[in-house]
């Protein structure tokens, strides 16, 4: 039986500054990495699929899976799109490019979460994906998506919802830097992160951030320092317990009220 693995390329002659390459993919055991029997599925793709040849197509979706350390990157803005990627193990953050040419962190993505949705529309990812930590991801083409959705109406759906999801999301967080003080984008991002951990069985009060506080503060908009003065604040003020990237939330409420406060 086959398992997906990052291959390392030889690395060439010290010359010019030569840019990371993207691991290569390697097919698997179908009985591996199944979409109906994998147990993020009721997260990722929580369809209830009756048709034996639906099921069937639905259970050869995920063609590869390849493997990253942290820091390894999944696919990079520019690229020609290609399909999607389910996040079976670890975290990925998303980064795009601004207008003055800095990066900013776009996105914080968990198990069971798809990422490469934004590349769809102009055939091209329109960020780069890096590992956060050690991370495995099902690849998903695209073509396979659009037959499934084809023969099954209740994936299309969800297909659906899960394009809608992404562009709320990105809306939300917009929103959130937009209007939000600098203290309530930190709580929301910390009761945003408590509610997906819940929905993936883990514990809502406490979780590790594998994003630095510069990545967090770009995600949010602000700057290091601000980011580090809050996350003081909310320990001196009893609301968050902080041990190294291991955070615990000690008053959810308290957190919620920052949030909706005018």
């Amino acid at each position: 039986m086959q398992v997906a693995t990052a291959v390392r390329v030889p690395a060439p002659a010290r010359s010019a500054k030569v840019r990371p390459l993207r691991p290569l993919l390697h097919e698997v055991g179908r009985e591996r990495v199944s979409c109906v029997t994998c147990n993020l599925r009721r997260i990722c793709m929580p369809v209830d699929i009756v048709d034996p040849e639906t099921k069937a197509l639905f259970a050869s979706l995920v063609s590869t899976r390849v493997r990253l350390r942290k820091g390894e990157v999944l696919f990079r803005s520019g690229e020609k799109f290609t399909g999607l990627f389910a996040i079976r193990t670890g975290s990925i953050k998303t980064v795009t490019a601004t207008d003055d040419g800095a990066e900013q962190v776009s996105g914080y993505h968990l198990q069971g979460e798809i990422v490469g949705v934004e590349g769809i529309g102009n055939d091209v990812y329109a960020c780069n994906a890096v590992a956060l930590e050690d991370t495995e991801a099902c690849t998903l083409p695209f073509d396979r998506i659009e037959t499934l959705a084809h023969e099954d109406a209740s994936f299309q759906r969800r297909l659906y919802r899960l394009l809608s999801s992404a562009i709320v999301r990105e809306r939300t967080v917009t929103l959130m830097v937009g209007s939000m003080r600098a203290e309530q984008r930190l709580a929301s991002f910390l009761l945003d992160l408590s509610n997906r951990y819940q929905a993936r069985g883990y514990s809502p009060s406490e979780f590790v951030l594998r994003m630095t506080r510069e990545e967090i503060g770009s995600h949010l908009g602000l700057k290091l320092e601000t980011v580090s003065r809050l996350f003081s604040r909310f320990a001196d003020e009893g609301l968050i317990l902080v041990n190294g990237r291991v955070i615990r939330l000690l008053d959810r409420l308290a957190l919620s009220q920052i949030v909706s406060a005018s």
